[in-house]
Parts: structure tokens; C-alpha cells; sequence
């Protein structure tokens, strides 16, 4: 059944349990894609992604119908991922074998570690925060600099301030690693 933004808010707002679950299925691997690059844990972004659609179908009751809705919704899950983030930088120091192991992602079909997908995913990875959250959404998620400003409810300049930073801090990580950015 395809339904647009303001038919699914419309009937999740009346309820409608079938379209709670379509709505689930829709929004579910962006969501978590998003959720998994910004903290880089398989079981940490799954547990993001159920408490962004708890949350987010708690708050459907007062959705702006003018907004679009796959933003509104990853503004959500970058906020619990922030917070997942400030915990854990609370937390005390692991020992980088230990650290290394955490971050592990088993699953297969991962790139290659010694290709450029590699370098990059990693590089992206060391990013601060917040400029690795502007850097995914616009480039993996693919929404705009006015998208991002309302997701994460930052001006458009500073969006657009992270995005920069963070493609420069991108290359000169890469560079440092002697990968080529030149186009």
C-alpha cells in the first residue's frame, strides 16, 4: 500500500496499527543506516531505532502535516544518537584492544579495509559528532541543507559551517593516510 507523508501521519494519528507497521518498514533502514554510521555499534543503533519509532509515534499526534516526514523522523534519531554519544564519552577509557574490538562489524560484505571505501568509512568515522551527523545526512541521506537544519533544529549557516569542516577535516585525515583527494 503506498501512501504519502500526510495519509501516514494521518492514519497513525487515528491509530491505525497497519499503518504504524508500514510506516516501520518505510523508514526502518534509513533510520538505521543513519543511527549505525553516527554510533558505529550494531546493537547501540538498533536500540536507537526502536526508541526513535517509540518516540516518534508518541509525538505523531502533534506532526506539523507542512514538514516533511523522513526528516522530522531522523531529526529524531540523530538526537538519540547524540545522546547515546555524551553517555559514552562519560564512560571511562578503554584500552584501544578493547576499543577495537567493540567496534568490530562482523557482518559480511563490508568493504574491503585497504580500498578507499575503507579509508573513507573509517575517516568518516573519527569525525567529530556532529559534523559526521551533517556529513551522512546530506551525502548518504541526501537531504537538503534546509532538511538537516530542521532535523536537528541548527540554523542553515551552521549546517552548512559542519558540512565544510567536515569534508576539510575528511581530507586532510585522508591525506594523512596518503590517499589521493584530488579529483
Amino acid at each position: 500500500m503506498l501512501m504519502d507523508d500526510p495519509a501516514i501521519v494521518t492514519s497513525l494519528q487515528s491509530g491505525d496499527p497497519i499503518v504504524a507497521r508500514l510506516f516501520i518498514e518505510r523508514f526502518h533502514g534509513v533510520v538505521f543506516g543513519l543511527c549505525l554510521r553516527m554510533l558505529n555499534q550494531r546493537e547501540d543503533a538498533e536500540d536507537v531505532v526502536q526508541e526513535t519509532f517509540v518516540r516518534a509515534l508518541r509525538a505523531i499526534g502533534g506532526f506539523d502535516m507542512n514538514r516533511p516526514l523522513r526528516p522530522w523522523l531522523l531529526g529524531i534519531a540523530a538526537n538519540r544518537c547524540r545522546t547515546i554519544l555524551a553517555r559514552r564519552s562519560r564512560l571511562p577509557v578503554l584500552a584501544p584492544a578493547e576499543l577495537a574490538e567493540l567496534q568490530v562489524d562482523h557482518r559480511p560484505g563490508l568493504t574491503d579495509p585497504d580500498d578507499l571505501a575503507g579509508e573513507l568509512e573509517r575517516a568518516v568515522a573519527r569525525l567529530r559528532p556532529e559534523y559526521r551527523l551533517v556529513f551522512i545526512l546530506f551525502h548518504e541521506q541526501h537531504l537538503s541543507h534546509e532538511e538537516m537544519a530542521q532535523s536537528i533544529q541548527r540554523p542553515v549557516g551552521t549546517i552548512k559551517t559542519w558540512l565544510r569542516r567536515a569534508r576539510a577535516e575528511l581530507a586532510v585525515d585522508l591525506s594523512r593516510r596518503g590517499v589521493n583527494c584530488e579529483p
